[in-house]
């Protein structure tokens, strides 16, 4: 055991963790950042293979008057570049480039349902509003990460007429978080619309969240060198401040009545206040609650009720492509950020009810009819497809490109299919037919032109990351979440019940993202120095 306790232990090197360890190390704390993996980041990591690089979580960045505040904060300087966005369905592709954009992305859905004319002027109005509204949230660079002692002119010019716009705005989005589907079902009757609309956000997005993404398709941008430069350039800060960071260590135990926690080696390392940026169900399984007063550990016994039994949102299936193709060939089909559905038709119930009822009865049916369901649910997907190259070309070697194309999968059915025997065989069946939907409908040059693939699942991106069923965005969304989801009450999703510990990061505040999580970062850092 260390006989002088850090300040703060942050477990968990995500962009939360590492964002929390800087903010210590500024104020001088001795803090240790603990990771579990060799490399940091979590979902903000990028890695190169054979001369291709590739992001391994975020395909790019929003700012949400967040991130680029926190790098000037912190003097830090991040090259970065815009991120374009793409949206296709069939063989009709629109460029997003600004705000007009949104009246060629209603002709664009018209062309498609032409008899949902009206449908589509209403539901493009309200993303309009929506937008309106984004204007406001991220108006101004986030308070958090200025010096309001002395920047009393971003005070009086900025903060203080913003305010009362702010407070009337979180009040109407507060009256947008019903369910996406359910929302759209009330003002679009054809069920194909809906879907092309709302198929790639997760299940029950909030309205507000899922709409504001025409704003946030505007904001994209892309650090040089892949998204994972912002989690290197957080680590640098770190070890100039003099803060800490290990690697490959995973804690097992928390003893929060002796302010300790320990390794899978049984390394003992003490704190005086702890910060979990980290997956949350794991801190409230191995939290040993044994001699803390009894009001503590009921509340504790309370909170870790809920958290375990809610589930985590769904994850991706992601497979990355080497192409023996240039990058302009791809660049002249569409940007280097892209949501893309092959089908008009839209999934439909294919991947709620179907999945559902293919999953209650999987243990009683054959292959053929997992994989049935499989062709149903790939061709009429929407997909996530990135290129880095497009963004920076020093990211794949000459003449060639790399390629990202992901979309959401629940958990279950991949460790249904591990459980069963067969996953290997699964996941080449997933890539073969991803790959075959794709290369005979947007990009036929990858028919015969990929040199090399390779795939994560929701299960590698558990294991990697540990998160609880393979969850990349927290929690899944349902009435009573286990975190706080209101934006006005945002401070307060960094208290525990544990005493001197503090949570951040995706599992803090829902719904979540890069953003959010650096803000929690922040946040739990703050409590911490405001309480010395």
């Amino acid at each position: 055991m260390n006989k002088n306790p850090y300040d703060t232990v942050v477990v968990g090197g995500g962009i939360a963790g590492l964002t929390a360890t800087a903010y210590l190390a500024r104020e001088g704390q001795k803090v240790l950042l603990i990771e579990k993996n060799r490399e940091l980041g979590g979902l903000v990591n990028s890695f190169s293979r054979n001369g291709f690089h590739f992001d391994a979580g975020v395909r790019a960045l929003e700012d949400a008057g967040i991130i680029l505040p926190m790098l000037k904060d912190l003097g830090i300087e991040l090259e970065v570049v815009k991120s374009p966005v793409s949206l296709g369905i069939e063989n009709e592709i629109l460029n997003v480039e600004n705000l007009e954009s949104l009246a060629k992305y209603r002709d664009f859905l018209k062309k498609f349902y032409p008899e949902s004319a009206e449908d589509i002027n209403e539901v493009v109005k309200i993303i309009r509003k929506v937008m309106k509204y984004m204007d406001v949230l991220y108006g101004i660079e986030n308070p958090l990460f200025k010096d309001l002692k002395r920047d009393t002119s971003f005070i009086f010019k900025k903060l203080l007429p913003w305010m009362p716009r702010f407070m009337l705005t979180v009040g109407k989005i507060n009256r947008m978080q019903d369910p996406v589907e359910e929302y759209l079902e009330s003002i679009i009757k054809n069920p194909s619309l809906r879907d092309i609309i709302a198929q790639h956000f997760f299940k029950n997005t909030p309205t507000f969240f899922a709409l504001s993404y025409f704003s946030l398709y505007l904001d994209y941008f892309y650090p040089k060198g892949g998204v994972g430069k912002l989690a290197e350039a957080l680590h640098d800060k770190i070890i100039e401040l003099g803060g800490k960071v290990q690697t490959g260590t995973i804690i097992t135990r928390v003893i929060p009545t002796e302010k300790i926690v320990s390794d899978e080696k049984n390394v003992i390392y003490q704190y005086k206040n702890l910060v979990w940026a980290a997956d949350l169900k794991t801190l409230y399984r191995i939290a040993e609650p044994e001699n803390l007063p009894s009001e503590i550990k009921a509340r504790f016994e309370e909170v870790k009720g809920k958290m375990l039994q809610n589930k985590g949102g769904e994850s991706v299936f992601t497979l990355f492509l080497q192409v023996d193709e240039p990058l302009e060939s791809f660049g002249r089909i569409a940007n280097g950020h892209f949501f893309y559905t092959p089908s008009r038709q839209g999934l439909g119930e294919t991947h709620r009810k179907e999945l559902s009822e293919l999953l209650e009865k999987f243990d009683h049916i054959g292959k053929s009819e997992v994989l049935d369901w499989l062709n149903k649910f790939i061709s009429l997907n929407t997909f996530e497809v990135s290129i880095p190259g497009l963004k920076d070309k020093e990211l794949v070697p000459p003449g060639k490109t790399g390629m990202i194309i992901s979309f959401l999968a629940g958990h279950e059915l991949f460790k249904k299919v591990q459980e069963a025997g067969w996953y290997d065989e699964f996941i080449l069946e997933v890539e073969n037919r991803v790959l075959k939907v794709i290369s005979e409908s947007v990009f036929p040059m990858l028919k015969d032109k990929v040199i090399g693939r390779f795939s994560f699942s929701p299960i590698s991106i558990q294991k990697r990351i540990s998160s609880s069923e393979g969850a990349i965005v927290g929690w899944e969304f349902q009435k009573d979440m286990p975190v706080i989801s209101k934006i006005q009450i945002a401070d307060r999703s960094v208290i525990t019940p544990l005493p001197s510990v503090y949570q951040a990061g995706q599992w803090a505040y829902s719904p979540a993202g890069v953003p959010m999580s650096i803000l929690t970062g922040k946040l739990a850092a703050n409590r911490i120095l405001k309480s010395k």
